[in-house]
């Protein structure tokens, strides 16, 4: 799935280079999500296939840090080639950059049972943890490959439970501040606070980075805290919570117009949005095993749902070069994300269903 995704976004990508109007971009760009959208939950079934329980914030951390870290680095590097080869040569050394990293996934990655780097003491070990295997799966759905697929009215009801339902709206709050910086942050500098293109490129990099050490913290802090004897709910939401609640002071950059001030708010904010990150640890903690896929998915795609939501009213309230107002609404999205948390999702427990 991982390969099929990869190789398919990548392709678009790179056909993105050879557009002649808007309805073949727009066709081009619902390609790439279309392919895009597997990509989480295969990262979360690879995490529950991999990893022992007490271990899986410290890997969701470390996968989901990868975004920003590429975006940190690859942003004055991306901003360098469009300026050298345009943006058409922009799509296509990305794309082909993807086309090959999706051979290499292929030849390489396989699960725990059939991978040959492993040994039995490892396997027994992720298993002993409460990791998943292939024959979990089987037996979770022990008869025939017909009800292994059969959706349902009890398997609805599990995919939304408050706690589910709860870390569903916080991941909508959680990636509409990653959208922000992903769409709109660069012409917020040089449109609001008018810092030239290449200088933009530059700057944009700090916040990426500040998400990547907030992420890798979170991932770690919150498996020690695990570990040290702390509830799953204390050591799984306290970094989720806090980050968000970090979020909230990108409104301090309404107040500055020094470039070092704003990025200095923006960074504090973007820390706050990795913090948050490992959100995906929720979904292996409170789905059924049998259902974690599905779960996933309808996690994974209240995050695409914010992808669309976010720019769109963003652009709306900065139609009149008011960027004010859009931050105040970020503020507000990562508020009641974390209020979510708080109030509805609750008390965390293992489930082993």
């Amino acid at each position: 799935m991982y390969f099929i995704s990869l190789f398919g976004w990548s392709l678009v990508t790179v056909f993105q280079a050879f557009i002649g109007g808007f309805g073949q971009l727009m066709g081009l760009r619902l390609g790439v999500g279309f392919f895009e959208a597997p990509v989480m939950p295969a990262n979360n079934r690879a995490i529950s296939y991999w990893f022992p329980e007490d271990e899986r914030g410290s890997a969701i951390g470390i996968y989901s840090s990868a975004q920003f870290l590429g975006l940190a680095f690859s942003t004055p590097i991306l901003y360098s080639i469009h300026n050298t080869i345009g943006w058409r040569g922009l799509f296509i050394v990305t794309g082909i950059i993807g086309i090959i990293w999706s051979v290499v996934w292929y030849i390489l990655y396989a699960d725990p049972n059939k991978s040959r780097f492993v040994g039995d003491d490892e396997l027994a070990y992720i298993k002993a943890g409460g990791a998943i295997s292939e024959g979990d799966d089987a037996q979770s759905n022990s008869n025939t490959k017909q009800e292994k697929t059969k959706i349902t009215w009890e398997n609805i009801k599990q995919l939304f439970t408050r706690r589910l339902l709860g870390i569903y709206i916080g991941q909508f709050a959680i990636s509409g501040t990653f959208w922000f910086f992903l769409t709109w942050f660069p012409t917020y500098l040089t449109k609001a606070k008018h810092v030239n293109f290449l200088q933009s490129g530059m700057l944009s990099s700090i916040p990426y980075l500040a998400a990547f050490c907030g992420v890798i913290l979170a991932g770690f802090m919150s498996d020690k805290l695990l570990k040290s004897g702390k509830s799953a709910s204390f050591a799984r939401k306290a970094p989720v919570i806090t980050g968000l609640l970090l979020t909230l002071l990108i409104l301090g950059a309404n107040y500055v117009s020094s470039p070092a001030l704003i990025i200095m708010f923006m960074s504090i904010a973007f820390f706050g949005n990795g913090l948050a990150t490992i959100t995906w640890v929720f979904v292996t903690a409170l789905a059924p095993k049998h259902l974690i896929g599905l779960a996933g998915g309808i996690f994974n795609g209240c995050g695409a749902l914010s992808s669309i939501v976010i720019p769109i009213v963003i652009g709306f309230l900065v139609s009149k070069g008011n960027f004010s107002s859009a931050l105040i609404f970020i503020a507000a999205i990562a508020l009641v994300g974390a209020l979510s948390y708080i109030l509805v999702v609750g008390k965390i427990e293992i489930n082993e269903d």
